[in-house]
């Protein structure tokens, strides 16, 4: 069946505000190892994201490991592992988040469309609450904007809403979608915020400073959104 309107979601600083969760692990790591192993991790962290086009940060943590360490920074290790995956990641949702994806889904399907890996990703998604809140229509890529034909088989319809934080994916995806792609960019995080790597990007549709502004937001006025949606006053009634 294909839908009027399919609402495409980002995952890190869209709906999770990632870069909390980045500063409570840099703290941790620091108090547990020292500010210079901390660096280290750091270190090996981004030269594997560049590697792999991707945050990995239970692999940067195996890299880390194979590096000199004693016994008790190995033991210390594991707990570092713990605090990732027993994170309180819903916590960290931006406020109003579920709100939003709710409000949405009166009007079309919501996914997560969110780059990751197979692991900490999928467990963030799921600890968050956000998996459940698109009732598990999750997809998890290396390169999201390259798998938009799987995206198109899995969801058809005649219009797309993509919501992230990331110009240069939005732009990317607009190269293929065309006037069948309305971007939304929430400027949230350092991405949003970092005014030289904005500058290289075509605007978006859509720049609205907080996720929880599409709360408020007439969703019935956006592109693709059919003729006889419930508006704000129906569903509130």
């Amino acid at each position: 069946m294909t839908s009027d309107v399919v609402f495409l979601l980002d995952v890190d600083n869209t709906l999770l505000d990632n870069d909390a969760i980045v500063a409570d692990l840099r703290q941790h790591l620091e108090q547990a190892f020292g500010v210079a192993n901390a660096n280290r991790y750091w270190t090996i962290f981004e030269g594997l994201r560049d590697e792999l086009g991707y945050a990995d940060y239970l692999g940067a943590l195996q890299r880390y490991r194979a590096g000199s360490m004693d016994g008790g920074d190995a033991q210390r290790l594991l707990l570092i592992s713990a605090f990732l995956i027993d994170y309180p990641f819903s916590e960290r949702l931006y406020a109003r988040s579920l709100e939003v994806i709710e409000r949405l889904g009166a009007f079309g399907p919501t996914v997560i469309l969110s780059d990751g890996d197979v692991v900490f990703q999928p467990r963030k998604v799921q600890r968050s609450g956000l998996w459940d809140a698109v009732a598990g229509r999750v997809h998890i890529y290396v390169h999201k904007e390259l798998m938009l034909d799987a995206v198109q088989r899995m969801y058809p319809a005649r219009h797309y809403i993509m919501v992230d934080d990331k110009l240069r994916v939005l732009a990317a995806m607009k190269d293929v979608l065309r006037e069948r792609l309305t971007t939304v960019f929430p400027r949230q995080g350092h991405y949003a915020l970092d005014v030289a790597n904005i500058a290289k990007y075509p605007a978006a549709d859509m720049t609205v400073e907080r996720i929880g502004d599409l709360a408020d937001l007439d969703i019935s006025t956006l592109p693709g959104v059919a003729p006889g949606a419930p508006t704000a006053t129906q569903e509130q009634s």
